[in-house]
């Protein structure tokens, strides 16, 4: 299917007429050279405003009033909608994002279903009941909105990461202004729209492009935002715990991440190259729990390597509208700069390039080609450091101790992989590991029942699941006194 560029132009999606102040942000897609977008340039004044009327929508309107029905009903639409056009928001995500198209339709699948399952749980909020406190006292233990909660959307992955956010913050009732990447806004802006026409009411969902300074730390400042929610960087993510601190508002941070990925000798290769390879390479390397470490079993280490370097090597790269491309293109100039010179530091540290090793720019793209370093040391700065790009470390391991002491040597916790037909092995080593999610013979794998969210520098807080909804409500106590109250200051005379 050939792909028909055409420039779209967007202004903020906030109640009204969602006029900018008139500067534009050019988006050029990586993986072309094309200009596929321009966003309207938010001002802090644009973003105090969508602010204001989601602070209005929440103390005035009647979205946190609804039922849960009610609220699951409009949520339930609006997953019918976004499947619909399931087709062009995934063509925006590649030209903005430069992922290949496949990868693109998957992530708007998981958009819907994610969508789908957050107006499920719309239905189930509640709170506790305490009967047997005595025959005088009763408690309950309600679970509210948080209110209003302000969300920073990476470029990576910008619809699905929006869905991990947004249906479950509007199915505990809260309103939302979203700060999408100044990089990736269509999608954003689009499924906003999509809202709009589902049902949700004016106010309850912005959207606002524009930088991190000054839309996104006028989010994280704003007295009116009750929560923070932000997927990006560690240095960032460390930027917005310190501004939280001036309002003493809650915020969740998922963050950086260099995730390891144990095979085994008893493991099935076949499964195990294949999962090494999709863990690395998929999405290019740009996702915060890519299976950037690969830990193996130093007696099948050789005759696994060379095969998943044969199978690497067939990899498609380039032309990201096409079915069967595989790699797509760095993000931007910067992070192709930054990705290349990880290169550079893994062969001047003395790792072995076994493929690739250099940029593989292509019509005016952005591409990097796939990599894989062997003999990787733990001192090395492509062990230790996150790349966010197609660039795969290879180090061999003794015994169980070992991997696990290696997985676990990085300031991360994200995630961890492990490749073996023992569930005895996998079992024992599965809460040694320091990260927020284990997947055992599978990788960056999942379903919206699950919830995902770090350890150590890789943040706090939770996406998707219950815990996904949890996070945006606040618990409030009830006690009370049933009939006359015993005195404690009896009257005197």
């Amino acid at each position: 299917m050939n792909h028909i560029f055409t420039t779209r132009d967007y202004a903020h999606h906030v109640a009204g007429d969602g006029s900018a102040s008139g500067s534009m942000i050019d988006r050029v897609s990586p993986g072309s050279g094309r200009l596929v977008a321009r966003f309207a340039q938010g001002t802090a004044e644009d973003a105090a405003a969508a602010i204001a009327q989601a602070r209005d929508a929440f103390d005035n309107g009647p979205w946190p009033n609804k039922t849960g029905m009610e609220r699951a009903a409009v949520l339930r639409r609006w997953a019918d909608l976004i499947e619909e056009n399931l087709e062009r928001l995934a063509r925006i995500e590649v030209d903005e994002v430069g992922k290949p198209i496949r990868q693109a339709r998957g992530d708007l699948g998981n958009v819907v279903s994610l969508t789908h399952f957050a107006a499920g749980l719309a239905m189930q909020v509640h709170g506790e009941t305490y009967s047997n406190l005595g025959p005088h006292k009763a408690g309950w233990i309600h679970r509210e909105p948080v209110g209003v909660v302000g969300m920073i959307i990476p470029w990576n992955f910008p619809a699905l990461i929006f869905a991990q956010k947004v249906p479950f913050a509007l199915a505990a009732g809260c309103t939302v202004v979203v700060k999408p990447s100044e990089f990736t806004s269509g999608t954003a802006l689009e499924l906003a729209r999509l809202g709009t026409e589902a049902g949700i009411p004016e106010g309850v969902l912005s959207v606002v492009t524009g930088y991190g300074d000054p839309v996104g730390e006028t989010l994280v400042k704003s007295p009116d935002v009750d929560f923070v929610s932000f997927t990006g960087s560690t240095a960032i993510g460390r930027r917005i715990l310190a501004n939280s601190a001036e309002t003493l508002k809650r915020v969740s941070l998922e963050l950086g991440g260099k995730s390891a990925n144990i095979v085994f000798a008893d493991a099935d290769l076949e499964d195990a190259i294949d999962g090494s390879l999709y863990g690395i390479f998929y999405n290019q390397g740009e996702c915060c729990c890519s299976a950037t470490r690969l830990l193996v079993d130093e007696k099948i280490a050789d005759d696994f390597v060379a095969r998943l370097v044969a199978r690497a090597k067939s990899l498609k790269l380039g032309d990201i509208h096409a079915d069967d491309s595989d790699v797509g293109a760095m993000i931007s100039d910067k992070h192709f700069d930054k990705v290349c010179s990880y290169l550079s530091k893994g062969k001047a540290e003395g790792a072995i390039v076994l493929l690739g090793g250099e940029a593989a720019k292509q019509d005016a793209g952005l591409f990097v080609q796939p990599t894989i370093f062997d003999h990787v040391t733990s001192d090395m700065t492509i062990f230790r450091e996150e790349i966010f790009g197609p660039v795969l470390s290879i180090i061999r391991f003794k015994d169980q101790d070992e991997a696990v002491r290696l997985a676990n040597d990085t300031i991360y916790g994200l995630a961890s992989t492990i490749w073996t037909k023992n569930f005895d092995t996998a079992h024992q080593i599965t809460p040694k590991l320091r990260s927020g999610s284990v997947w055992i013979n599978t990788t960056i794998d999942g379903s919206p029942q699950m919830p995902f969210g770090g350890y150590k520098a890789s943040g706090f807080g939770r996406e998707m699941g219950q815990a996904g909804l949890d996070e945006f409500t606040n618990i409030k106590t009830v006690f009370a006194h049933l009939g006359k109250r015993q005195p404690y200051y009896a009257a005197k005379g």
